[in-house]
């Protein structure tokens, strides 16, 4: 049954829907290109896994994304491969690319030169992070001349150059953070010292991320605070992320998983189905940008966008772009 509008029916004032007290549209929107999305990648690990990457960057770019992003690890290799994905996005693509970078085993010094790197190369937007620690270590140690947590990383970057800066939030509060209160006020600290978008950890309790945006704006943080959303590509997969960052999985998620180890085809649709109600929901209480972890696949998300209303736009890449395919 639809919701009565104030003023509509028989004239009792209605309760004031939780998004008109947010400033925001009390009218469930109609499908249609009034959202942005973001898409989060990670650097692929062998020949196989960069043609995954490079076929679901091609799905997905259609949709127009506000940026890309590209997951930054503690080893070597892995911020080598980072570096590598996001310039080849930023030469090869329309796209707009937005690096990782964390805290994590590097001095101050490392840090900002692969700050001052990205700058240089054209690369504006910083995803800033404590981020892991390495290895099985589950303690987070800072390094003695590095950046101790993202606040101050924020900082620095902000020193460097005038990068656009989001940072990470956690509706169900960071597993190492001693309070929900003191990882607001983290929060805070990183929105302070620069971060202009807050990008949260997935979730699928709409009523504990609208919770937190309502702590949020009254720890005085105005900045937009993006949900990020995790389409489901496999429940242990799923169950591993959601141990490491302190995420709940309602029993009712995996319990409509059940009986489809063995069966891809129907827990695509059960993912996509989840997915999109999820965003629709959120969507009618006024939330407008979507990030979208997408581990590589861009089938579930492509699916998700489209069941919002976005449709295909064919990107312009550079002029002396070689063929996405090319390199693959």
């Amino acid at each position: 049954m639809r919701t009565p509008r104030a003023g509509e029916g028989s004239g009792t004032p209605t309760r004031t829907p939780w998004c008109a007290q947010k400033g925001l549209s009390a009218v469930p929107p109609a499908p249609g290109p009034d959202i942005d999305v973001s898409f989060e990648f990670f650097p692929p690990k062998t020949p196989e896994m960069e043609q995954t990457l490079w076929s679901s960057i091609e799905r997905l770019a259609v949709l127009q994304p506000r940026f890309v992003s590209v997951t930054y690890g503690a080893g070597g290799s892995t911020r080598e491969r980072t570096h590598a994905t996001v310039r080849r996005v930023l030469e090869e693509t329309s796209l707009v690319p937005a690096a990782h970078l964390t805290c994590v085993a590097a001095t101050c010094a490392e840090v900002d030169a692969v700050a001052r790197g990205y700058w240089d190369a054209g690369i504006r937007h910083i995803v800033a992070l404590r981020g892991d620690p390495p290895g099985d270590d589950n303690t987070y140690r800072p390094h003695p001349r590095g950046y101790p947590y993202a606040a101050e990383l924020v900082s620095g970057l902000k020193r460097i150059a005038p990068f656009e800066l989001s940072v990470a939030a956690y509706p169900e509060v960071h597993p190492d953070a001693p309070s929900p209160q003191a990882d607001l006020d983290n929060l805070k600290r990183k929105i302070d010292a620069g971060a202009v978008r807050a990008i949260t950890q997935f979730f699928f309790d709409n009523d504990l991320y609208f919770r937190f945006i309502d702590r949020v704006r009254a720890a005085g943080i105005d900045v937009p605070v993006v949900p990020g959303i995790l389409p489901v590509t496999s429940v242990k997969g799923l169950l591993r992320f959601a141990a490491s960052c302190g995420a709940g999985v309602p029993r009712w998620v995996t319990e409509l998983f059940d009986g489809l180890d063995q069966d891809p085809q129907t827990r695509r649709l059960v993912a996509a189905t989840v997915a999109a109600e999820q965003c629709t929901r959120l969507r009618e209480q006024g939330v407008r940008e979507f990030h979208f972890y997408t581990l590589n696949r861009a089938e579930l998300t492509y699916a998700v966008c489209h069941m919002l209303g976005l449709r295909p736009v064919e990107p312009q890449p550079p002029a002396d772009a070689p063929e996405w395919r090319a390199r693959a």
